[in-house]
């Protein structure tokens, strides 16, 4: 009703300001004929006009910024017919309804990202975990927080969510402890990797922090949990930055995709290298992003300046620091500082090495990718990566939601959102129809078999 009121409003803005001015040539000619220097009575007319068409344009403006006139609708699917994707998309109730994001500002990519950003979610529960401390070959230290579950899978099978945060995120990060919270009770395991560098209070013990897509520390996590727990099977779950790490460590070696049941994937970009272009771009303002983004990677890094640093000369660590503290993008800073961690010559090269783009297609294990039309983070051009994946490969299902901005997906009535998102809601859903499947999949879906042979065999 709001929408539909500006836009009458708005349309006749040209009426309103004539029908002012009519009024003020009115009271000039009243005026003069009675040769009377008073305000004419109709003078407030021409002013209660002026203001209502500046209601309305104040209006309409807040209709455009908050996207009111936009509908919602059931995420957009890519996927091929096959009997695993009919029933996830039949179980998965989340992947075929609406999303109904919150009415008043939900439908704002900028504001879902800017909550998620400032608050992560609200009400978030503190779910208890123990943190693990792993050595790796080259001095650092890999954590992890175990979380147990809080009761028996639906299923009884012993399952181990194994995630990977964003960028410069860790396990006490409030959108990761609600979705922790909501893993637990349906009876998941969680382990969740702690960024290396990212933990203020846990000093680095090498000269490296986390990068784009390194997985050393994630397949660290992974390799754990296997030893640790012989019999539990894995489901892989990665957020934006996360997204592009699981999804990099799968396709990087045929091992990695043993044990695990599924892959979820939430937000990410695909291709640093191609989204290093729009980042630099203020359409949708994601050169503001860019600078905000910079400045919370600065900190980090200044933050362990000592254990990054100190064993260079003190003229290369003043002419890294110097570089460090007048970038303005994050491109700036992974080309001074991020991509000599690992060696790389130049700029291109590390993002090519570090972007799941390269290794996504060696992925076999059923996988969802998920993002938002609305994301102001990732550019639509790289949509197209997912998409054009799950169109080729039948494991693969690409979910875009028109709302949800970057890992947003708050839901609500009105005003305030709900503690639990669509995003968790999803991701346990998409779990639990695995799980489901793996029990009661027929017997030619358990190999490396196609549904034509699963008709073979029923003939």
């Amino acid at each position: 009703m709001l929408c539909i009121i500006c836009e009458i409003l708005w349309h006749n803005i040209p009426f309103l300001y004539l029908l002012a001015i009519r009024e003020k040539l009115r009271a000039i000619m009243s005026a003069h004929e009675s040769d009377v220097h008073t305000i004419s009575p109709e003078l407030p007319a021409m002013f209660d006009g002026m203001k209502l068409a500046a209601v309305a344009t104040v209006l309409y403006v807040v209709v455009r910024c908050l996207n009111l006139k936009s509908p919602t609708a059931p995420p957009d699917l890519t996927y091929q017919d096959t009997p695993l994707n009919r029933f996830l998309l039949k179980s998965c109730s989340q992947l075929t309804k609406e999303y109904i994001p919150p009415l008043l500002w939900g439908k704002s990519g900028h504001l879902q990202t800017a909550l998620y950003g400032k608050l992560g979610r609200v009400s978030s529960p503190n779910p208890s975990g123990i943190r693990k401390y792993l050595p790796m070959q080259d001095g650092a230290t890999a954590t992890f927080d175990l979380f147990e579950p809080l009761g028996d899978h639906r299923t009884g099978d012993d399952i181990t969510m194994v995630i990977c945060p964003g960028i410069g995120n860790h396990s006490e990060k409030h959108y990761i402890r609600t979705f922790v919270d909501h893993a637990q009770k349906d009876g998941y395991r969680c382990a969740v990797l702690n960024h290396l560098g990212a933990l203020p209070n846990i000093e680095l013990t090498s000269p490296r922090m986390f990068t784009y897509g390194c997985t050393w520390e994630f397949a660290a996590m992974v390799g754990y949990i296997k030893r640790t727990y012989p019999q539990t099977q894995l489901m892989m779950v990665g957020f934006s930055l996360g997204g592009n790490i699981v999804c990099k460590f799968l396709g990087e070696n045929r091992t990695n995709q043993e044990r695990v049941l599924c892959c979820v994937s939430v937000s990410q970009g695909y291709s640093a290298l191609r989204a290093q272009e729009t980042f630099l771009q203020w359409d949708q303002f994601r050169r503001f992003y860019n600078f905000l983004m910079a400045d919370n990677m600065k900190k980090i890094i200044l933050s362990h300046r000592h254990s990054l640093f100190g064993g260079n000369s003190v003229k290369v660590i003043d002419a890294d620091l110097s570089r460090l503290y007048t970038a303005t993008s994050l491109m700036q800073i992974d080309d001074n500082i991020m991509r000599k961690f690992h060696g790389h010559s130049s700029l291109k090269e590390y993002y090519e090495k570090e972007s799941c783009v390269h290794y996504i297609h060696n992925v076999n294990v059923p996988l969802l990718l998920v993002n938002s039309a609305d994301d102001p983070l990732v550019h639509e051009s790289l949509l197209t990566i997912p998409r054009t994946l799950a169109a080729k490969k039948s494991n693969v299902i690409f979910a875009l939601t028109l709302h949800g901005g970057h890992l947003g997906f708050f839901e609500g009535a009105v005003l305030f959102p709900q503690p639990l998102t669509w995003m968790d809601k999803v991701i346990v859903g998409y779990a639990n129809s695995m799980c489901q499947w793996e029990k009661q999949k027929p017997p030619c879906q358990s190999g490396p078999l196609t549904e034509r042979s699963c008709v073979e065999e029923k003939a």
